[in-house]
């Protein structure tokens, strides 16, 4: 494909350039021709007026000054400028075009008549111009009428050969030629590598990309340069590196959503059959109904999260942004939270600017980014340990509101990605047993969807999640002794 491309690029470019250089080479010839045509007007002018006004001189059109004898073959040979002398009935009375044993111009009527008939329009004006052929040969000329002190009248010619403005013109038309041929020539080189250094990276591109389609997501483009394809080079990279990532963690999101629906069906089905088939004795049905229900539970948790990322993700999930008290929804989660943080024996602060913190957000969707967060924090947090809710004003009309543990140490890479949809830092499911990576996308999501942040910072001995909200318009109380 790229190969055909550059071909047909290759030929285009060939032509518009072929075309130019001979557009150019036909303007640079006339304009060549034109000032050599002008230039030989000019001589021939010069020279008939000089050779007329000497003629004017004369007693008759028989005589013949001296001067002229001595200018005309200096005429001749400076300038190729060839002089007839006649009589007004055309009888030749000197030509340059014959000359004796000393090089002087032939006179005398044996040198033959011109027809000037066509020339007695020169009679009205001083100067007539004309092209044709003299003594065989395309030529300029010039006629001048003259009339003797005696009244007798005649004409003065002079003419140059054409053919040399014609081998000029030729010579500049070939010279051009042959230079565009070069420069052509040069061009194509020139463009077949740059081209191959565009199309390159384009045809690595292409091969991965099908490398792609097949699962295969480890080959790179190499990056040259700093130029616009190399920017492409490296977004290219940049999008195979999240396709990668991706598909690990599509690959550890299987892997973890089989295990969480199997082990709680496996749980489940067990159970049932014990107690239907009379292996679990009645005194301990209720116990063991109660694992079944927590495993319904885990179930349930586990199919709104995937149908909270499909509703997020298609946006099919609506927000209603009201004012309502971040505080309140703060201490309501601690207190759902009470039994758990009392068997890890933490020690819970909650820290607040104000009794009263108004918000403006969909109050459901900010209750469950501080659920999904407060949840984390206390499952991750070691016994014993720190957990704390801060929530303070920020400049700007804004409310952030931080979670705290000091249980897990996130690493760099794992500070990186820990939003990204199906990551687990807890890679050997130790601590998160029934989680598949998805929270944390979800409170990100949500946050996003508002047009706020959310982030993480790693402490010594833990890590802290912060996300803002806008603040609402209500007035928070001030908190008691203010």
């Amino acid at each position: 494909m790229f190969k055909s491309t550059f071909s047909k690029y290759l030929l285009a470019f060939t032509i518009i350039i072929l075309l130019s250089f001979l557009m150019l080479a036909s303007i640079f010839t006339a304009i060549v021709g034109t000032y050599v045509k002008d230039s030989k007007k000019a001589e021939l002018v010069c020279a008939v007026e000089t050779v007329a006004e000497q003629m004017e001189n004369s007693p008759d059109s028989s005589f013949i000054p001296f001067y002229i004898e001595l200018v005309l073959p200096t005429l001749n040979a400076e300038y190729d400028i060839e002089i007839l002398i006649t009589d007004a009935d055309g009888n030749i009375l000197l030509s340059t075009l014959v000359t004796d044993e000393n090089g002087r111009p032939e006179m005398g009527e044996s040198l033959g008549t011109l027809n000037v008939s066509d020339f007695s329009s020169v009679k009205d004006s001083s100067l007539l111009f004309f092209e044709g052929r003299i003594d065989g040969e395309d030529a300029l000329a010039y006629a001048h009428p003259f009339t003797t002190k005696s009244g007798q009248s005649g004409y003065v010619f002079s003419f140059v050969s054409d053919n040399e403005d014609g081998s000029l013109v030729g010579t500049v038309r070939k010279t051009v030629i042959n230079a565009s041929i070069w420069v052509i020539f040069a061009a194509i080189i020139a463009t077949y590598f740059i081209t191959d250094r565009i199309t390159h990276p384009l045809k690595m591109m292409t091969r991965a990309s099908k490398n792609f389609a097949k699962g295969d997501f480890s080959e790179r483009v190499k990056v040259d340069g700093k130029d616009e394809v190399a920017q492409l080079a490296t977004a290219f990279n940049q999008m195979a590196d999240s396709l990668e990532s991706l598909e690990s963690m599509r690959n550890s999101f299987l892997a973890n959503v089989s295990h969480d629906l199997r082990t709680p069906m496996t749980t489940i089905s067990g159970f049932i059959d014990g107690i239907t088939s009379g292996a679990i004795p009645p005194e301990e049905q209720n116990h063991y109904l109660g694992i079944i229900s927590a495993e319904v539970h885990r179930l349930s948790r586990l199919v709104s999260e995937l149908l909270d990322i499909s509703r997020l993700e298609s946006g099919d999930r609506k927000f209603e942004l009201a004012d309502f008290d971040i505080t309140e929804v703060a201490r309501l989660i601690i207190i759902s939270f009470e039994q758990k943080l009392e068997e890890k024996k933490l020690d819970v602060e909650f820290i607040s600017d104000d009794d009263v913190m108004i918000a403006n957000a969909d109050k459901d969707a900010i209750y469950q980014v501080l659920y999904n967060l407060c949840h984390n924090a206390i499952k991750f947090s070691r016994e014993n340990g720190r957990f704390f809710i801060r929530i303070k004003n920020i400049p700007g009309k804004k409310i952030s509101v931080s979670v705290y543990d000091d249980g897990q140490v996130l690493t760099a890479e794992d500070a990186a990605k820990i939003f990204d949809r199906f990551y687990k830092t807890d890679k050997s499911r130790g601590l998160d047993k029934n989680g598949v990576g998805l929270g944390l996308y979800i409170c990100k999501t949500i946050i996003d969807a508002h047009g706020e942040k959310i982030y993480v910072e790693p402490h010594a001995e833990g890590c802290e999640f912060t996300f803002t909200l806008k603040a609402g318009t209500q007035a928070p109380r001030l908190k008691s002794g203010e």
